[in-house]
């Protein structure tokens, strides 16, 4: 191991922040431009988004609601890159790539479900007050 500091690192302070969040911006812009399931998530997002404020009967279960959105994101996005990664290295078929591929669509199905599941408890609760 190098013991000298990536020449790809960026140095600290606040011009680190700058780029770091121009950087994000560039992946969510890439998102939007590529990937179409994200695009769909997205619009999900944006309807559902609303939807919280009157199916969360508190403070707590409006966020949970609204975490549980963003986190489908987060999960579609590092789905995402590991597919453009593993594009990036072959397209060939590759049982590894393959696996990973799938592991990381796995992810995404279960974060949509922990979602759904989440948004159908507190849904319920708004109309039978089981909870």
């Amino acid at each position: 191991m190098s013991s000298h500091p990536s020449q790809h690192k960026s140095k600290g302070g606040f011009g680190r922040v700058l780029k770091a969040a121009g950087y994000s911006l560039n992946g969510l812009r890439a998102a939007l431009r590529y990937e179409a399931a994200f695009r769909q998530e997205l619009l999900l997002v944006l309807i559902l988004a609303p939807a919280a404020f009157w199916v969360g009967n508190s403070a707590v279960q409006i966020m949970l609601l609204l975490s549980s959105l963003v986190f489908v994101l987060i999960v579609e996005l590092l789905n995402s890159a590991l597919e453009a990664v593993a594009d990036a290295v072959t397209l060939e078929n590759n049982e590894l790539i393959g696996r990973a591929k799938d592991l990381g669509s796995a992810a995404v199905l279960l974060s949509l479900l922990l979602t759904g599941a989440l948004w159908a408890t507190l849904l319920l609760n708004k109309w039978f007050a089981f909870i």
